[in-house]
């Protein structure tokens, strides 16, 4: 898979008024994140998905220090220096959503997380459109039933795709992605947002530091919402 993740600088986390309000989203734990001891509790983020949140560069080179959770975590951690985070990666290589919504009740909600983070377009290609669609709203209502709040990715870039045509297959699953959060009104991060900058689907550079970089980049924006 030859990820395009540097790419993203060019992109933003975007959260419309169409999907979830990103002025009280997450108002009431970013109060919490600023709760100093003894009145704190740990606020558990959770990373569903694919190899990217994983932390694999070039397969099956895995970096998991390099890789958006991480980064998200040390970002929070800067932010709020009082709040106790856990930043837990429930995320498989080579995984598809099918796979990721078998498993959700097991090795995501049973770990009470107050926040989802949930990344499968990459590999949802494999499956379709209408099949993902299922997966990934049992996810988001399973997740809302329990009491999270829900943060949907649109894919990282990938070269072997036609990022700037709306009909490519990855460009479709992204807009599927921003449809479902528009429609279940939650947090969208989405790096696939302006597609990508023609310069850098041009650059071509090694496909670690292509990852590494690409992994900052997604943890600043999802740092954003």
């Amino acid at each position: 898979m030859k990820i395009l993740l540097g790419s993203l600088w060019c992109c933003l986390a975007v959260l419309s008024h169409a999907q979830a309000d990103p002025s009280v989203y997450l108002t009431d734990l970013t109060k919490e994140l600023d709760v100093a001891w003894p009145k704190n509790r740990t606020i558990r983020v959770v990373c569903h998905g694919h190899s990217v949140p994983s932390g694999y560069t070039k397969t099956p080179l895995v970096e998991p220090f390099s890789a958006y959770p991480h980064l998200l975590h040390r970002a929070l951690h800067k932010q709020h220096p009082h709040a106790v985070i856990n930043v837990i990666v429930t995320a498989k290589g080579g995984e598809n959503s099918r796979e990721g919504a078998k498993r959700f009740a097991r090795d995501v909600l049973s770990l009470r997380p107050d926040v989802v983070m949930i990344d499968y377009s990459l590999n949802d290609r494999s499956i379709g459109l209408a099949e993902a669609e299922r997966h990934w709203e049992s996810m988001i209502l399973a997740a809302q039933a329990a009491g999270c709040r829900v943060m949907l990715l649109t894919p990282t870039g990938d070269s072997s795709a036609k990022m700037l045509d709306p009909n490519d297959a990855l460009s479709q699953h992204a807009a599927q992605v921003r449809s479902l959060a528009e429609k279940h009104r939650v947090a969208l991060v989405d790096s696939y947002g302006k597609r990508t900058c023609a310069a850098d689907v041009a650059r071509q550079s090694p496909k670690s530091t292509r990852a590494r970089v690409g992994f900052a980049r997604t943890a600043a924006l999802v740092s954003q919402v």
